[in-house]
């Protein structure tokens, strides 16, 4: 390493490196020479000249053997120019991290090594955050006491966290990626809620499926809630209170759905049982007066135990209240009674709104049930549930009982499930976006490889009619040749010559059949060039109505000097419907698929395309196939086909990506692609796609 001289004032040989804000040590062979001020002030503390580097009680851990080690390379000239990174203590106790370079330079006629060093701390702080809160949201998502599940835009299962699995009894494994989230809770299928919020039904429908019990979610007008006996949930029977709410992106848009599942069986135990109670309470005082004590303790027994809040009230004024109401509110165990339950609320324009809601429903002798916002005794909120029920009056006054369920808890979830998701959301869309990329260079791959036999197709018709010009312009200067030759009034045997010399007989007999061949290859050029636009499709990126049988002659005309030389293809083509796709990428597939089966052939081959019309689990759709009669493919390769990476192609002959796009491509499309090969027979592939496109891709196909 090259010793620079070190640049100085005459008074002072380090008075430059003090006034660097950058941390900065000096150092000979016996010890520390001097340390500036920007790394004094970073620690705090200062450094006493003549101290061996090593030796100083800066370093944190092995720092000081890592620094001597480091010094010792500079000295012999092999030091790492990326410089070692070191933590150092300052006066404050608190480590701080660097990165020091060193570098020799001449002070006088002493050799010194100057150390500059960069201040590592901010990045650090940062990484170490990020980490903190990534394991954070890890947490709180799979350690969520509340079951829930998303459904992304095309109504996939894209989370179903630890509590839904325990709820449920289904793994997350069988459950991401499903389009029949409703498997998990019924025996045949019918919409979720989070699927009629998603897509907008819910209005039309969400009546006839889930009855009266339907309604939106007082916390947020977007959601919509009910509540449902599941019988086979998890094996054993449930009630259910189901909450489910549209995730919207930044623009408004719906993107997905998430539903929360809280188990209320216990609290409709709990209702049932007050229901009964009631029943026998008012059979007993008519039948049995004597026996009221012991139903009252009986009734005393339950409300002490139950697990949900149970309170009762008589003109707007709590009269009896249980355990749990209790510790709900944060209230002493001697109260309420006789408060009044305005004092719950935060405004009294919502208890008055409240009561004009409950009193419309108990006025007809149904039970109510509303969530609400209410207010503990230290100032705090709640969200509550609120079931009520009227009872017998007692001197003129009605009597209205009421269950109380805390779903703080659950709101809570909601709101940073939401939040978790347009993160992932987030994420999602950058994979798409390198999916894409990669598509695109896959499509370039292609092209080069049959850029050789393009270039070939396109010369042959453009050699002959370079080999017509050439005649033409000697037709032409014959002509060319007789006609002034009139002009200038030549003899008669003047022009006779010229015109046995031009061979006009002839001429008038070849030139309509050389323009008539310089026509057919021009145009087969022209073919060449537009079958090549059409099976790039750059300036058509975005979802279209697109033809799949013009798709696919454009597709084979490209490939075309692939497969001449070791197959004949056969088309065979049904009348299908336009598809709404994108046709670029699927004439990528088509692409893959017919230059693999070129490729599975030695020679004199039969390659067969085929298309045509056929439904699946419902849905329209178009199906392509193409077979091959060539080498075919084991088991072992089948399974492994469609994985990234994977070919059974020479070194340099494939890249192993083309039919795991391939397959990404058509699951886009919300298509599938069937496999069919034999050793030694042949290999079929058929794609199928909805004719309609994919949910959420543009304007449906009607």
């Amino acid at each position: 390493m090259a010793v620079a001289p070190f640049p100085q004032p005459a008074s002072d040989p380090f008075a430059l490196l003090d006034a660097s804000s950058a941390p900065t040590l000096v150092c000979d062979a016996q010890g520390l020479r001097f340390a500036n001020t920007a790394l004094r002030q970073l620690l705090g503390r200062e450094a006493p000249a003549g101290t061996p580097l090593a030796g100083l009680d800066w370093w944190v851990g092995e720092g000081g053997q890592a620094l001597q080690a480091y010094l010792a390379q500079a000295w012999a000239g092999e030091a790492d120019t990326s410089g070692v990174e070191l933590r150092l203590h300052g006066a404050d106790g608190r480590a701080r991290a660097f990165e020091f370079s060193a570098r020799p330079w001449a002070v006088g006629r002493d050799r010194v090594l100057v150390l500059t060093g960069r201040d590592l701390q901010d990045i650090h702080t940062s990484q170490e955050t990020l980490l903190e809160l990534s394991q954070l949201l890890h947490q709180i998502m799979e350690n969520d006491p509340v079951p829930a599940f998303v459904l992304d835009e095309r109504g996939r299962v894209s989370y179903w966290n630890a509590a839904c699995e325990r709820l449920t009894g289904v793994p997350s494994r069988d459950m991401m990626g499903a389009t029949e989230a409703w498997r998990a809770f019924y025996e045949a299928p019918r919409p979720l809620l989070a699927d009629l919020v998603m897509d907008g039904r819910v209005d039309r429908v969400g009546l006839e499926i889930y009855g009266t019990g339907l309604k939106r979610s007082a916390s947020d007008p977007r959601a919509w809630q009910f509540e449902g006996y599941f019988p086979n949930l998890g094996g054993r029977g449930r009630w259910l209170q189901v909450t489910a709410a549209p995730l919207q992106d930044e623009g408004g848009r719906v993107v997905g759905a998430i539903e929360t599942l809280q188990d209320v069986s216990d609290r409709r135990i709990a209702e049932d049982e007050v229901r009964r109670h009631r029943a026998e309470l008012e059979d007993m005082v008519a039948a049995r007066t004597a026996e009221l004590l012991v139903t009252h303790h009986e009734l005393d027994a339950f409300m002490a135990n139950a697990p949900v809040g149970i309170v009762a009230s008589r003109g707007g004024r709590i009269t009896r209240a249980n355990r749990t109401f209790h510790h709900m509110f944060g209230l002493d165990e001697g109260g309420p009674g006789g408060l009044g339950a305005r004092r719950f609320f935060f405004s009294r324009a919502e208890y008055r709104d409240f009561l004009r809601t409950a009193r419309a429903a108990l006025r007809d002798g149904d039970s109510f049930t509303h969530e609400v916002h209410l207010r503990c005794a230290d100032g705090s909120s709640l969200w509550v549930q609120c079931i009520a029920y009227l009872s017998d009056a007692i001197d003129g006054v009605p009597q209205v009982w009421w269950l109380l369920q805390d779903r703080t808890g659950v709101m809570r979830a909601q709101r940073e499930l939401v939040g978790n998701y347009r993160a992932l959301k987030e994420v999602n869309q950058r994979l798409a976006e390198a999916q894409n990329q990669l598509i695109q260079s896959e499509k370039m791959a292609s092209l080069g490889q049959l850029a050789a036999g393009l270039a070939h197709e396109i010369n042959n018709p453009l050699g002959f009619v370079c080999s017509n010009l050439v005649s033409m312009r000697r037709y032409a200067l014959g002509l060319i040749a007789l006609v002034r030759g009139h002009e200038q009034g030549a003899a008669p045997q003047e022009l006779a010559r010229l015109r046995h010399a031009a061979d006009v007989d002839y001429v008038l007999q070849d030139l309509p059949q050389l323009l008539d061949q310089s026509d057919e290859g021009l145009a087969r050029v022209k073919k060449i060039i537009l079958d090549l636009k059409d099976f790039s499709r750059v300036d058509q990126s975005d979802w279209q109505d697109a033809d799949l049988n013009a798709g696919l002659d454009s597709t084979l005309n490209m490939a075309m000097h692939e497969l001449k030389y070791k197959a004949r293809v056969v088309k065979a083509y049904g009348e299908i419907p336009r598809v709404h796709c994108l046709a670029g990428q699927l004439n990528q597939v088509f692409m893959n698929l017919v230059v693999n089966a070129a490729q599975a052939i030695e020679q004199d081959g039969e390659i067969v395309v085929r298309t045509g019309v056929g439904a699946h689990e419902g849905v329209d759709g178009v199906w392509v196939e193409v077979q091959d009669n060539g080498m075919g493919m084991t088991p072992e390769v089948q399974r492994r086909v469609f994985e990234p990476f994977f070919t059974t192609k020479p070194v340099g002959q494939g890249t192993g990506l083309g039919l795991s796009l391939s397959f990404s491509i058509i699951k886009k499309h919300e298509g599938h692609i069937e496999l069919d090969s034999t050793p030694g027979v042949g290999t079929r592939f058929r794609v199928w796609v909805p004719v309609a496109g994919p949910q959420g891709a543009g304007r449906p196909l009607h």
